[in-house]
């Protein structure tokens, strides 16, 4: 009884544990002064316990309690903590009983300054601990949310993938879409500069612009996306965009771009692949540019590609050259009905040293033309099958006569 017993109360003890170092953490998350208070005291723990038993314990565990209170303490109280961290450090090793290595005291002088600088930057910001680095984590998120393509009618599916230069969480390219009316809106923008750098204009314009699409007229998307980029009076920076607004139930579109790379369809009854091009001016440089449009339709089976300059064009080669490529790269995924196209091109075609992106938006031929049930498709092999043997019976004879 008393072995069934142990297991399961020394499992309730972790739990209850578990339980207690979980509520101190968020307390102290809470309360600052809990937390210097708290962190004073284990320094005050382990310098004593270094200078006691330093075989045991050494100056350099004085550490613990500084790298803690970067992730928890405001600047000033991590300095009062980092000082007495020292001082506890120089006083044991200076000690006449000391006899071990001093390294320990050298190591643990870096590392406080290294905590020290870091939370000098997150105080510039306005933050403490990790909770700038918690508001980049949910910018980025909402940067991605803002990207995800709406759900389709049946019939229609629409793929987006993004890389970003150097493989970093923030990308100057990112998409836009809203549905209304039957209508699926899509803008792919490439915002001027790559990767991080990038990034913070991109997270500015992705609100912007989603709030943009769906409320205004189609029409004047552009207009009104490049009218707010000049009032942020950026110095030689720009966007392009790329927009297209696809009717669900005909399959119309209008296609119309701001600096960008044409967007292309793949017509699926005559198997060539067409480029849409729409005239019109980077956004950001001009008042009151004019943006041409370009419109056609969407038959089954058919497909349009959005995607941005990292995908077409590198040092070596320019644009007209890299569009052949990725339309000669998707010409292969033509049979697949270009299931998960987007992140095969992106990853295949995308230039490493810039960000790449693209969007798909594919018109599916129905379904019951493609695919049949499992009982189906057995019972038709299966007759099929019967009447070749037949008429091979019917053959036979003949042959031999």
């Amino acid at each position: 009884m008393s072995s069934r017993g142990g297991p399961a109360s020394m499992g309730a003890s972790m739990r209850r544990a578990g339980y207690l170092s979980g509520s101190l953490v968020r307390r102290a998350r809470e309360s600052h002064a809990l937390a210097a208070v708290g962190l004073m005291s284990l320094a005050v723990f382990l310098g004593v316990s270094a200078l006691v038993m330093p075989l045991v314990i050494p100056v350099s565990a004085l550490i613990i309690p500084v790298l803690i209170g970067g992730l928890l303490l405001k600047f000033r109280a991590l300095v009062v903590l980092t000082c007495l961290s020292l001082a506890l450090g120089s006083y044991a090793i200076t000690s006449p009983t000391w006899y071990q290595p001093k390294v320990g005291i050298a190591v643990l002088a870096v590392v406080s300054w290294i905590v020290l600088a870091g939370a000098k930057v997150r105080t510039q910001l306005g933050v403490q601990g990790t909770r700038g680095e918690s508001m980049l984590i949910e910018l980025r998120d909402q940067l991605t949310m803002q990207g995800e393509l709406p759900r389709l009618p049946p019939g229609w599916r629409a793929e987006v993938a993004i890389r970003s230069a150097g493989g970093a969480s923030f990308a100057g390219d990112f998409v836009v879409s809203s549905t209304h009316d039957d209508i699926l809106e899509v803008a792919l923008v490439d915002v001027s500069g790559k990767g991080l750098d990038a990034g913070t204009r991109a997270l500015l314009l992705s609100g912007a612009f989603g709030g943009l699409l769906g409320v205004v007229p189609i029409a004047e998307f552009l207009p009104a996306a490049n009218q707010y980029l000049r009032r942020q009076d950026w110095d030689d920076d720009f966007a392009t965009v790329v927009h297209v607004a696809v009717n669900m139930v005909t399959g119309e579109f209008e296609v119309r771009t701001a600096g960008h790379p044409p967007a292309i369809q793949f017509d699926a009854w005559s198997g060539r692949w067409q480029t849409r091009d729409a005239d019109g001016p980077l956004l950001g440089l001009v008042d009151n540019p004019v943006f041409d449009s370009n419109h056609g339709t969407l038959k089954q089976g058919d497909a349009l590609f959005l995607y941005s300059d990292g995908m077409v064009e590198t040092r070596r080669r320019d644009i007209g050259l890299g569009t052949d490529r990725l339309a000669g790269h998707a010409e292969r995924l033509v049979g697949t009905g270009f299931k998960n196209a987007a992140e095969e091109l992106v990853h295949e075609i995308g230039g490493p040293g810039d960000d790449s992106a693209l969007v798909l938006i594919h018109r599916q031929v129905n379904p019951a033309d493609l695919v049949l049930p499992t009982d189906c498709r057995r019972v038709k092999s299966q007759s099929l099958l019967r009447r070749r043997r037949s008429a091979l019976i019917r053959i036979k004879p003949r042959t031999a006569a």
